[in-house]
């Protein structure tokens, strides 16, 4: 193996769920905001970014979100910084949805005929490929496995940097929304929850990690 293989392959052996944080150890901006800028600069179905990003500090909301959300109750009593993902709901993914055109034309910069296309290119996607117009469900699905290819970024990010993390999904999801909406978070017409994550450093050792071999799980054809 070269250096950057290994650089590779060290980032995502020293990557693990980590279930107990060191609560003296805080990440630092430079380190985070990089972070973030991994999950920014994913990629997503037609480049249409159907996430956003909750960075959970306030300590009320975590004590209240504490007894929801089992699988972060560790995280809540060590890591310095906690993530709630969401995913964009059919007002916002519909394929001739005003965020979807926005998008086109103030972040993609495309000219009018161009999008024009792209639009009915995403309306046959949407129609005739995956079958998303079936239930509002669907959409909002399809939307969630986008924010895992962010979230799946901002692990890998992390570990460059030799920072722990831990992605989440054990938590009641309606009791969750339903405190975000009552705490004038969330907007439930436009964003669901989808996952979680935390972030901080490591307060023992993880157990070595197991992994099937590659045999078992990749086909040649």
């Amino acid at each position: 193996m070269n250096n950057k293989n290994q650089e590779i392959i060290d980032a995502f052996q020293f990557r693990h769920a980590c279930k107990q944080f060191d609560p003296t150890k805080v990440i630092s901006k430079e380190d985070f905001d990089t972070i973030l800028e991994a999950g920014r600069l994913s990629p997503s179905s037609f480049g249409f970014e159907p996430w956003k990003f909750l960075v959970v500090q306030n300590t009320e909301l975590k004590e209240k979100l504490f007894p929801i959300s089992w699988g972060a109750q560790n995280s809540f009593k060590g890591a310095s910084h906690f993530v709630i993902l969401l995913a964009r709901k059919k007002a916002d993914t519909l394929y001739n949805s005003e965020y979807l055109t926005k998008i086109m034309s103030d972040v993609q910069n495309l000219p009018n005929e161009v999008a024009e296309q792209k639009i009915a290119a995403f309306e046959s996607f949407q129609k005739n490929d995956f079958n998303l117009l079936e239930s509002d469900r669907a959409l909002f699905d399809w939307a969630s496995k986008q924010t895992y290819i962010a979230l799946g970024n901002m692990l890998t990010a992390a570990a460059f940097l030799q920072i722990d993390s831990c992605p989440i999904e054990g938590f009641n999801i309606e009791k969750v929304e339903k405190l975000l909406q009552e705490e004038g978070i969330l907007d439930t017409e436009h964003f669901g929850v989808s996952v979680m994550a935390s972030f901080g450093y490591r307060a023992r050792e993880p157990h070595k990690k197991t992994r099937q071999s590659l045999d078992a799980m990749v086909q040649w054809i």
